[in-house]
């Protein structure tokens, strides 16, 4: 029902930026909760940050102060722009939609790869 794209990763050096958008088509964006989370090489998903439809966020303490959720509901898309880049924000970023009023985000992109040098 709802499709999720993301796009924007790609290699960086420690201190960059990336911003990473996800598509989203097949529902309807402006009622949906928001997320993007993020998984490591060998390790487990991670919440990276989340945006309400009413546009409260909320962030990891590992990115609060570097990173920004942010939604279009005009282009049905949310942003994550990521300054100062640790080499440990390395890792493939997924997009994520909560659709029903459950604790859960229940349709998930494919994911985009960030990899940061340093």
């Amino acid at each position: 029902q709802v499709q999720l794209v993301e796009s924007g990763g790609g290699p960086v050096q420690a201190g960059g930026s990336l911003r990473l958008s996800c598509a989203a088509s097949g529902g309807t964006f402006s009622s949906y909760g928001m997320g993007w989370f993020r998984q490591a090489p060998g390790k487990e998903r991670e919440f990276v940050a989340t945006i309400k439809r009413t546009g409260t966020t909320y962030y990891a303490d590992s990115v609060k102060g570097r990173f920004t959720i942010s939604r279009d509901n005009a282009k049905n898309t949310v942003y994550l722009q990521m300054n100062s880049l640790r080499p440990e924000d390395t890792g493939v970023y997924y997009c994520a939609a909560q659709t029903v009023p459950v604790p859960k985000y229940d349709y998930w992109g494919q994911g985009t790869q960030v990899t940061v040098s340093s």
